[in-house]
């Protein structure tokens, strides 16, 4: 078979068969009456199997030796050939990205292309310093996309840089709210943290309604967070949780401060102070969790709170007992003020 027809019936050029010839990848030997080189069926399988290596990537100095070498073993190559194509893929998905949030930005000239990705830049940058001040430029300068920004504030590890993209997402336009809450179902704790935390700093009613979603998470670290910021927000949902988070010690002060906060409503006040004195009475063996409970009724107003300190100034708990009456003498003292 002359070197056209083999053309035709491979796809493979008579061009890159020549190619293949000068590699000694192909080694047509027969040579018709004219001197033409004349391929055997052989020949073609070898031009087919070749082809078929190059779809896996392979160089054609790999393909010699695979299909040369009787003791070649395919496995190391194959690795690496995996290996090579996640690093191909995960490079094209980051430039896929960033021309995303390129078009996301609808930027109307090519200055602006050039500081959106001046920014983004500086958001991956290693200096915590350049991180921070791409957060906090991002807002009065060309905008950064909301899911760059997310993304940041999702990853960041040091305090300073997160609380300026806590800052700028509060600031930032629609579709925050949603990428957040993404983030609360994050297999990583420390995402799940970064992502109620921003949420609690989001204005609006959807931001609400997230961080009540929030409440059921099995994470405690995500439902504290959640509470103390429904507490400041006035929602009556938070009081189980805050009140869980003054008997465990974790952040037993904002958690009553919270209460304190929901407090400022008569009903809500009496709420809170049969919460509090249920768990003083369940949580009888805990000395220090009864001792922050007891604390927490002082920021509780309405008399169901003074008559549950003026029953704890009479407790086995000498430190409990102390804490009470003390307490009781404020409150008497404000009375009279």
């Amino acid at each position: 078979m002359l070197i056209g027809e083999v053309a035709r019936r491979s796809g493979v050029s008579a061009r890159m068969l020549r190619h293949y010839e000068s590699l000694g990848l192909v080694r047509p030997c027969g040579r018709t009456g004219s001197g033409y080189r004349e391929y055997s069926e052989e020949d073609i399988r070898r031009i087919f199997h070749i082809e078929s290596l190059r779809s896996l990537g392979l160089s054609l100095r790999a393909i010699g030796r695979a299909l040369d070498d009787p003791g070649f073993t395919p496995a190391a190559l194959v690795g690496d050939l995996i290996r090579e194509a996640r690093e191909r893929i995960a490079a094209e998905t980051e430039l896929l990205t960033r021309l995303r949030r390129i078009d996301a930005a609808d930027p109307a000239g090519w200055a602006d292309v050039l500081q959106v990705v001046a920014l983004l830049q500086a958001l991956g940058s290693k200096n915590a310093g350049a991180r921070q001040r791409a957060a906090l430029s991002s807002v009065d300068e060309v905008p950064v996309p909301v899911e760059a920004l997310v993304e940041a504030a999702l990853t960041e590890t040091d305090p300073h840089v997160a609380g300026a993209l806590r800052w700028a997402l509060a600031r930032s336009g629609d579709g925050v709210t949603a990428l957040l809450a993404d983030g609360l179902g994050s297999p990583v704790p420390e995402v799940r943290e970064s992502a109620v935390r921003s949420l609690a700093e989001m204005p609006g009613a959807e931001a609400t309604a997230q961080l009540r979603q929030a409440l059921e998470s099995p994470d405690v670290a995500v439902r504290g967070y959640a509470a103390l910021a429904l507490g400041t927000r006035g929602a009556a949902e938070a009081v189980p949780t805050l009140i869980d988070m003054i008997v465990r010690g974790r952040n037993d002060v904002d958690a009553a401060d919270a209460l304190s906060v929901l407090a400022s409503d008569t009903a809500m006040a009496d709420r809170i102070a049969a919460g509090l004195i249920d768990r003083l009475a369940h949580d009888t063996g805990d000395a220090p969790a009864r001792g922050r409970l007891t604390q927490a009724l002082a920021d509780v107003p309405g008399s169901k709170a003074s008559r549950a300190l003026v029953e704890l100034s009479h407790d086995g708990d000498r430190a409990v007992a102390l804490t009470a009456t003390y307490l009781l003498r404020l409150r008497e003292g404000e009375r009279r003020t």
